[in-house]
């Protein structure tokens, strides 16, 4: 099944990128990058801005921003993408994994309670699939206990709450423009944003070996170059055309599903969804196999992450009932009618009942 639909956005659009690449293919500079930065920055009303190589640098950086490392915890979702719980690994810290809400898919303020201890320096917020829910409790536990609230919106660039945008709400945030992301890069990239010059100023080292006049300290390379920031900066000009084609989907696959005894989003009020990915849960894990079978279709995530060889844990209840029951559907603006009906078509005519 296809998930991104990039290759279909690439001959709608063929005439305007090869002029894009003729363009840039032509300009002498592989660093500068600023124009994306200010769009971006300015985009999610936020003074600073940095390129980087992926949403996981950035993650990684925002830690370090922080000086988190060995013998702190982090706490994070046990029910999302790796690099939420192994850029904590990668800093040296402790990934402290907490429940999620089972109808959001978000981490639960309970559980956020439940395994905080002093020795907690952050907490890790994902957008999951690009949906948005209510995060003013926990933003206040964090500020209550001291602990930065790190904000991944790898997933939710475009998707707001009540007029607030994903990406701003973070004491420090991150974007995606993955493959797989509503944005994308032709090779990937990452943005993250702050109102800290001081954040914005070490992560621009960070990213270039350490170097500022010279190399002052022990960086990396994570520079995203020019031709990569002038494709992603051509697609967010279509962003909302886009997103609006998503949600379009998103309520005929609603309308396709309400009479099944599936979970499935919805877009509440005040939510303006990205639609990432539209996801859809079972009653049960041999249901969800009997689907992924019949219509080829993906599972995100089909573990906890704490069930990774990594850290061989126990994982939590709603997370690991998530894992067992969720499923993806393909989601993207090139998605043809016939194909949605054809989706449609095989859920509505499978008994998952007798499975």
């Amino acid at each position: 099944m296809n998930y991104n639909g990039w290759d279909r956005e690439y001959l709608e659009n063929k005439e305007e990128y090869q002029k894009l690449f003729d363009r840039v293919m032509q300009i002498d500079n592989d660093r500068n990058v600023e124009f994306l930065e200010k769009r971006i920055a300015d985009y999610s009303n936020r003074k600073y801005a940095v390129a980087v190589s992926s949403a996981t640098d950035a993650l990684y950086y925002s830690l370090l921003c922080y000086g988190i490392g060995p013998g702190d915890d982090v706490l994070v979702s046990d029910f999302s993408w790796i690099s939420t719980a192994s850029c904590i690994s990668m800093a040296g810290a402790n990934p402290i994994f907490c429940d999620i809400d089972l109808e959001s898919y978000h981490i639960s303020i309970n559980s956020i309670q439940e395994n905080y201890t002093p020795k907690t320096k952050a907490l890790i917020y994902t957008h999951l699939f690009g949906n948005m829910t209510d995060t003013r409790e926990i933003e206040n536990f964090c500020k209550e206990k001291g602990i930065a609230f790190i904000e991944d919106a790898a997933q939710s660039l475009g998707s707001s709450l009540n007029g607030i945008k994903a990406g701003s709400i973070g004491d420090i945030s991150s974007y995606s423009f993955n493959n797989n992301k509503v944005i994308a890069g032709i090779s990937g990239g990452g943005m993250l944003m702050t109102d800290n010059e001081n954040f914005a100023k070490l992560v621009k080292k960070l990213r270039r070996h350490g170097k500022d006049k010279d190399y002052e300290m022990l960086g990396y390379n994570s520079k995203m170059f020019y031709t990569n920031a002038a494709f992603i900066n051509f697609r967010l000009d279509k962003m909302e055309e886009w997103q609006k084609k998503r949600q379009e989907i998103a309520k005929e696959y609603e309308d396709i599903l309400s009479d099944l005894n599936i979970n499935f989003q919805t877009m509440s009020d005040g939510l303006n969804h990205n639609y990432h990915k539209y996801v859809i849960r079972f009653q049960t894990k041999k249901e969800r196999e009997l689907m992924r079978k019949q219509l080829n279709a993906t599972v995100h995530y089909d573990k906890p992450i704490s069930e990774n060889s990594k850290y061989k844990l126990i994982s939590k209840p709603n997370a690991k009932i998530a894992s067992d029951t969720v499923l993806s559907l393909p989601i993207h603006a090139w998605l043809t009618d016939e194909e949605i009906n054809t989706i449609g078509l095989n859920i509505s005519m499978t008994d998952i009942t007798t499975s």
